[in-house]
């Protein structure tokens, strides 16, 4: 019984053992800071990682974080030194470097945030209320937080806290005055864009214009030059013409009298013509020679030319006479009498048997019945 008695208290000490010991040991771990408290007063501080030990259910152990810790400041307005409202949203990164005076003066991360962001806000209205938009937007952006930083470290040092930098994620103008500015560049760019659709609008009248002028005087040169080559192929036209009158000229008054017949009669004209068959016109269907006289050759000239003129004479005879005699046909087979139903009708034919070039027919052209 004695050695039961004594297992059960040996065993009750052993456990009393660990539990003092349990209450009397802590752990540090790497990314922690401790202070050890003794009825609320700092009695020692554990900055290294390891085994500590304290006095159980006397002392108490409070950790914080060695890490860089994280401050969201929220967007605040600021007025810069050109009067321009700014919206700007900073945040930063601190470490707690004193434990013990962080633990004095604030006590917990929660409250020490608050205090951060109160000296954040401070410091970005003291530096930024110094520079210009320009200067934030463009120019001195790297340098403004620089110095929102060191002022910032400065009055966070105070409760034992070190800064490592502060970082302005937006700094934008109000909501109105970007919408006012939108308009105004808008505004800005539709000028623009006007202005360079009147400038190429004027360049394309001008390039227009010059393109118009060149064809028209392409044109004119051209129809000036066709002018000319009309003419002077009219004039040798003409030339020929009275050189084959003047070699026969019987012969080119039945060739033109030819041709008149061919435009008259001929063709799909439905211009009626009422002539009388002793007229003019028809000189070659009552005469094959037209009432042309033959001359005879002189009593004087010798006679080997007095033969090739009565060959010639021959040859023009004979193809007078077959001619007449298809006109006369011809003649026979179509109506002998043709009605003139316009004045400008009779004057071509008549200026086709008077050896010149017949006129262009009228609306009312001629037509043989």
């Amino acid at each position: 019984m004695r050695r039961g008695l004594f297992g059960t208290v040996g065993l009750v000490i052993v456990a009393a053992i660990g539990v003092i010991l349990y209450l009397s040991l802590f752990v540090v771990e790497q990314t922690q800071q401790a202070l050890v408290l003794r009825f609320g007063q700092v009695v020692r501080q554990a900055e290294d990682p390891g085994l500590y030990y304290k006095l159980p259910l006397i002392d108490d152990v409070v950790y914080f974080d060695k890490r860089l810790l994280d401050l969201d400041s929220p967007s605040l307005e600021v007025i810069a030194s050109d009067q321009k409202r700014l919206i700007v949203d900073a945040w930063s990164r601190y470490r707690i470097i004193n434990p013990l005076t962080f633990f004095q003066t604030v006590g917990t991360v929660a409250v020490a945030n608050d205090r951060l962001a109160i000296f954040l806000n401070s410091a970005v209205r003291q530096v930024l209320g110094d520079a210009t938009f320009i200067q934030l937007v463009r120019d001195e952006r790297a340098e403004l937080m620089a110095r929102i930083t060191q002022r910032l470290d400065r009055e966070a040092r105070g409760i034992g806290i070190e800064v490592f930098d502060v970082k302005i994620r937006r700094a934008d103008l109000p909501e109105a005055n970007s919408q006012a500015i939108y308009q105004r560049m808008q505004t800005e760019r539709q000028r623009e864009a006007t202005e360079l659709r009147a400038l190429g609008e004027q360049q394309a009248r001008r390039i227009r214009a010059e393109a118009d002028r060149t064809a028209t005087v392409i044109v004119a040169e051209a129809q000036q030059e066709s002018e000319r080559v009309r003419g002077e192929g009219e004039g040798k036209r003409n030339l020929i013409f009275a050189e084959a009158f003047g070699v026969d000229a019987d012969f080119f008054s039945f060739y033109r009298s030819m041709q008149a017949y061919q435009i008259g009669l001929g063709g799909s004209s439905d211009t009626r013509l009422v002539i009388s068959p002793d007229s003019q016109f028809f000189k070659f269907f009552n005469d094959s020679l037209g009432g042309a006289e033959v001359a005879l050759p002189a009593a004087g000239l010798e006679e080997s030319e007095s033969d090739d003129t009565a060959a010639a004479t021959d040859a023009m005879e004979d193809v007078e006479s077959e001619a007449a005699a298809e006109v006369e046909e011809s003649a026979m087979e179509d109506t002998a009498v043709v009605d003139i139903e316009t004045p400008a009708a009779a004057d071509g034919a008549a200026e086709v048997i008077a050896g010149e070039d017949p006129a262009p027919a009228d609306s009312e052209s001629i037509t043989i019945e």
